[in-house]
């Protein structure tokens, strides 16, 4: 196992959108509301993603299904954005436990999420605010993932 570097979102960063679940029940809510901040359009049945509002409701999934499972609720899932990136920042309130990179489990172990996050977004990381763990990943902002509908 090993740990995951310890530093903040970028500062220039701006929210977009928060989630706040307190239960795996709110994960389809988290990806069908994402998706729709993501790309304007709402998410039909079985429909396919594009690749990086896919990659992006994917990892913000893993890391919630994470925060939930092993921290503290409620978790607090929100969308940021730079000029250039777009990132996911997601909090549990267990300030006891450091974020780890698990070796590789039997299929249905878990413990993926941290993984799949370094290995489809740009960047990760992890910091401690005086009442929450955050855990973030980076992703390109294309012209289609402009963050803001149109008016």
């Amino acid at each position: 196992m090993g740990r995951l570097s310890s530093s903040p979102p970028p500062p220039q960063s701006v929210e977009l959108r928060r989630w706040t679940l307190s239960e795996a029940v709110h994960l389809r809510g988290l990806r069908a509301s994402l998706h729709e901040e993501l790309t304007g359009d709402v998410l039909g049945e079985g429909e396919a993603l594009e690749e990086v509002p896919e990659l992006v409701v994917l990892i913000a999934t893993e890391l919630a299904t994470n925060a939930l499972r092993h921290g503290i609720p409620p978790t607090i899932v929100r969308l940021l954005a730079t000029e250039d990136c777009l990132i996911l920042d997601v909090a549990d309130h267990d300030l006891g436990s450091l974020p780890e990179l698990t070796d590789a489990q039997p299929d249905g172990a878990g413990g993926r999420g941290l993984q799949l996050a370094r290995a489809l977004s740009l960047d990760v990381g992890w910091y401690a605010t005086d009442r929450t763990k955050n855990i973030w990943a980076s992703f390109p902002r294309t012209a289609r993932l402009s963050g803001s509908r149109p008016s």
